[in-house]
C-alpha cells in the first residue's frame, strides 16, 4: 500500500488491515522464531503469539494497525520482549541504598558465603534432616544446631522455629496456655505489620496481666501480681523503640530472685538479639542472649535474621525441662523450620565460635561495620557516573548521611555513612514539578534490571552506600546506562 501525500508534502504513515495480519503457523515456522521455542516452549510462545495478534486485530478495526506493527521481525522481538518480562521471578535482586541495613521489607539480613553453600548443598542432595546416621534411626531436626546454639548461649536446650514470633507464641501456649502471664506496661510493643505482644498473648491462650506504668515498673508491681493462676513472668525487649527521662525497670536478676520462690519460670523475649557484645566494633550495645541466660532467664527467644545475621527463624533457648515441654507442643510441627532454614542456620551460628573473623566473615556485620571513609570514597567514584547518566536535569553530590541498623531491630540507633544525594534542577524551583521529578527518576530506578531502592527525603532521593558491597559496584555503573526518565 503506498503511503499517502500530504498537502505539506510529507508522507503520511499508512494503515494496515487485518489481511495483513500473519497466521499463528506461519510465525511459529519462521526460521527466527526457533531460538524462542527452544527457550520458552511451543505452548508458552503460542499463548504470547495468539494474544498479541488479537490485539493487532483490534488496532486493525479501529484502523490504528501500520504495516510495521505486522512485519515478522517486529512481531518477534515483541515477543521476546513479553515472555521475557512473564517469565521474570517476582522475589528479584535489588540494591539497597536505603541506609536500613536489617530493613524488613527488602529480605533482612544477608547470609554470609558459608551459609549460601550449604543451602545448595540441601537444595541438591538428600540430607539426614530428622535422620540419626549414629542409629539408624529417626533423628530430631533441632539436634542440628541444638550443640551449637547452646555452647554459644549457655543455655541447656533450644528448639527453632520460623520466626520470633512464632517463638513466642509456641512458648506461651505450651506453658502459659489458660494461665496468666505478668508482663511490664511499658514493654507491651507492637512490631511490624501492626503485630502486637498483646494480641500474640491471646491468640496463644495466655491472660496478660499488665503492672506498672508505661515508663516506671518496679519490683513490687511483679511481686503484688503473682497469683496461685501465673504462669511465668515475662520481660520483652523493646528494640523499635525507646523511652526516655523518669524510667525504670526491672533487671531479670531481681525477676529471677522475685519468680524463684514461686517456682515461676523467667521469660525474655529479647526480639532481635545478638549473640556478641557489639560494642567492641562501635556498635551500640546490646545485652546478649548469654548474658541474659546468666542473668537469670529460664527461656530466651530471639530472631535469626536480623543482628544474628541469618535466615529467618525463631529461637528458643533455656531450660531442659521447659523446652521439651515446647517440643511436644502440638504447635511446634506447625511452626518448625524446613531444611534450608536450617542448612543456612548452621554455618551461621558456627561463624560465632571464631569471633575474631566475625567482621570479615558475617555479611551483617560487615555491612554495619564499614567506616565513613570508605563509603565516601565509594559515593565519589560513582558521583560523575550518574550525574552523567542524569544531565543537567538533575544535580548529584556526595554527601555525608546517616544509616540505621535496621527497620524493627534498633531503629533508633544511627550509624556514619556517605552517599549520593540527588536534587530535581535548580533546588530553588521546588514545587510539585521538583517533588514528580524526584518521584519519576525513584521509578525509573526501580525499574532497572536490578531495581535500586533509595530513599526520597527533604527534596532529593538519598542513595545511601553503606550496603553497596565494592564487587556490585561495575553492575550498578553499568545498568545506570539503561536508566530512562
Amino acid at each position: 500500500m503506498a503511503a499517502a501525500i500530504t498537502p505539506a508534502g510529507t508522507a503520511a504513515t499508512s494503515t494496515a488491515s487485518a489481511s495483513d495480519i500473519p497466521s499463528v503457523d506461519r510465525i511459529l515456522n519462521l526460521a527466527d522464531i526457533k531460538p524462542l521455542l527452544a527457550l520458552y516452549g511451543r505452548t508458552q510462545l503460542t499463548a504470547a503469539l495468539r494474544k498479541h495478534l488479537d490485539k493487532l486485530r483490534a488496532d486493525a478495526l479501529a484502523g490504528k494497525l501500520i504495516p510495521a506493527d505486522v512485519d515478522d521481525s517486529q512481531l518477534i522481538d515483541i515477543l521476546e520482549k513479553q515472555l521475557a518480562a512473564a517469565s521474570r521471578l517476582h522475589l528479584r535482586a535489588l540494591f539497597n541504598l536505603t541506609g536500613t541495613v536489617l530493613h524488613t521489607n527488602l529480605g533482612r539480613a544477608l547470609l554470609p558465603d558459608e551459609a549460601v553453600q550449604a543451602v545448595v548443598s540441601a537444595l541438591t542432595s538428600p540430607g539426614n534432616l530428622e535422620f540419626d546416621l549414629e542409629t539408624g534411626g529417626r533423628g530430631d531436626r533441632d539436634s542440628l544446631v541444638e550443640d551449637v546454639l547452646c555452647e554459644l548461649t549457655g543455655a541447656e536446650a533450644a528448639t527453632v522455629v520460623n520466626n520470633n514470633a512464632a517463638a513466642v507464641l509456641l512458648m506461651l501456649n505450651a506453658l502459659a496456655q489458660k494461665k496468666e502471664v505478668i508482663v511490664s506496661r511499658g514493654e507491651l510493643v507492637e512490631i511490624g505489620g501492626a503485630f502486637r505482644i498483646p494480641d500474640i498473648m491471646q491468640r496463644a491462650g495466655a491472660k496478660l496481666v499488665e503492672i506498672g506504668t508505661t515508663n516506671r515498673t518496679h519490683p513490687a508491681d511483679y511481686a503484688n501480681a503473682i497469683t496461685p493462676r501465673s504462669a511465668m513472668l515475662m520481660k520483652v525487649h523493646c528494640s523499635n523503640y525507646a523511652i526516655s527521662g523518669f524510667t525504670r525497670s526491672v533487671e531479670v536478676s531481681t525477676l529471677a530472685e522475685l519468680a524463684r520462690p514461686h517456682g515461676l519460670p523467667v521469660t525474655v523475649d529479647l526480639g532481635s538479639g545478638t549473640l556478641v557484645d557489639l560494642t567492641q566494633w562501635g556498635l551500640p550495645g546490646e545485652t546478649t542472649v548469654r548474658e541474659t541466660i546468666r542473668q537469670g532467664a529460664d527461656l530466651v527467644t530471639f530472631s535469626g535474621d536480623k543482628l544474628l545475621g541469618g535466615p529467618q527463624a525463631g529461637l528458643i533457648v533455656g531450660r531442659a525441662d521447659l523446652i521439651r515441654r515446647i517440643k511436644k507442643n502440638p504447635l511446634k510441627r506447625a511452626l518448625r523450620v524446613g531444611k534450608l532454614t536450617l542448612a543456612a542456620l548452621e554455618p551461621v551460628l558456627r561463624l560465632y565460635l571464631a569471633p575474631e573473623f566475625l567482621a570479615e566473615r558475617l555479611t551483617t556485620l560487615r555491612l554495619l561495620t564499614r567506616s565513613q571513609p570508605v563509603i565516601k570514597a565509594q559515593a565519589e567514584r560513582l558521583l560523575p557516573t550518574l550525574q552523567n547518566v542524569l544531565g543537567t536535569h538533575y544535580t548529584v553530590t556526595a554527601e555525608a548521611m546517616f544509616s540505621q541498623i535496621g527497620s524493627g531491630a534498633l531503629p533508633v540507633d544511627q550509624l556514619p555513612s556517605h552517599g549520593l544525594v540527588v536534587r530535581a534542577g535548580n533546588a530553588a524551583n521546588g514545587g510539585k514539578r521538583h517533588g514528580r521529578a524526584l518521584d519519576k527518576l525513584e521509578k525509573a530506578l526501580r525499574q532497572l534490571p536490578r531495581p535500586v531502592i533509595g530513599r526520597i527525603a527533604n527534596d532529593a532521593l538519598w542513595l545511601d552506600c553503606r550496603c553497596l558491597e565494592q564487587q556490585d559496584e561495575a553492575l550498578f555503573s553499568t545498568q545506570l546506562q539503561g536508566l530512562s526518565i
